[in-house]
């Protein structure tokens, strides 16, 4: 468990040290680019490039502690089958994780400044919506989750990682569904040792927010988005195709895996 809270706790490092090394170029360009030492023009500036430089900090991290090797299946696409399952698993979780949140609402939002100035450029969005999956799936099931199943039980191990993951995105309002998100992902990695199908449903669900959030500002919910009936429908979809996805994925045998 210590190296588990070690790993958090570099990545917060990492975030910082990033954020170090970009400051000063930010603030500098910012002089160069509007005339005066604009602290918040520097910041929206520097924001991305800090946040791709941090990803780069603990993947190498990662790779260097070997953690991210030696696994050949961690980088496995298992198979079409599998991933379509995943996939369908994953978007299904989503319009669920979206209704329960409906009732959340009164979580406070500390990060919407953030993420919206992350989202003004490219370099922001592909951090947010591409880069921000691959790291931490590398980072929470290539190795935190991976160290968790080695000394305890699955849903133990499982359980230990989602709630970590949750707590990990500190904004109130990412929590539950965060922690929801991450009991999906470990689960997955679990029962198929590859961090693919992982990495493809966060993709989808970060790409699906950042997209949401860029066109349609005023919708907070998918159900804002949807309107009624559509939406019941859809949410109705979701919970069978959720059940139907799981009951597969939980039977399904790789013709390499371990025996579970």
């Amino acid at each position: 468990m210590k190296k588990v809270i070690k790993l958090v706790l570099i990545y917060f490092l990492m975030q910082m040290l990033a954020a170090i090394v970009a400051g000063p170029c930010s603030l500098l360009y910012t002089y160069l680019t509007h005339g005066d030492w604009d602290a918040d023009g520097a910041t929206e500036v520097m924001l991305a490039p800090a946040m791709l430089l941090g990803f780069i900090f603990m993947g190498v991290y990662l790779w260097r502690g070997r953690y991210l090797t030696g696994d050949k299946r961690m980088y496995s696409p298992v198979s079409l089958p599998y991933l379509g399952w995943s996939l369908a698993i994953g978007a299904a979780s989503i319009f669920l994780i979206d209704f329960l949140m409906s009732y959340f609402t009164f979580l406070p939002d500390r990060m919407k400044n953030t993420f919206d100035m992350l989202q003004s450029g490219w370099l922001g969005i592909v951090c947010v919506a591409v880069l921000g999956p691959v790291l931490e799936e590398l980072l929470f099931r290539g190795a935190i989750t991976k160290l968790l199943l080695q000394r305890y039980a699955p849903a133990k191990a499982i359980l230990i990682s989602g709630l970590l993951f949750g707590v990990f995105h500190l904004n109130p309002v990412q929590m539950v569904a965060a922690c929801l998100s991450g009991f999906l992902f470990a689960w997955i990695y679990y029962k198929s040792k590859s961090l693919i199908p992982g990495i493809l449903i966060h993709i989808l669900n970060n790409g699906l927010s950042v997209w949401l959030n860029l066109n349609y500002k005023e919708v907070d919910t998918i159900a804002g988005l949807l309107g009624e009936p559509a939406y019941t429908i859809a949410l109705s979809a979701s919970v069978v195709l959720f059940l139907v996805a799981l009951k597969v994925l939980d039977g399904y045998r790789l013709p390499d895996a371990d025996t579970n």
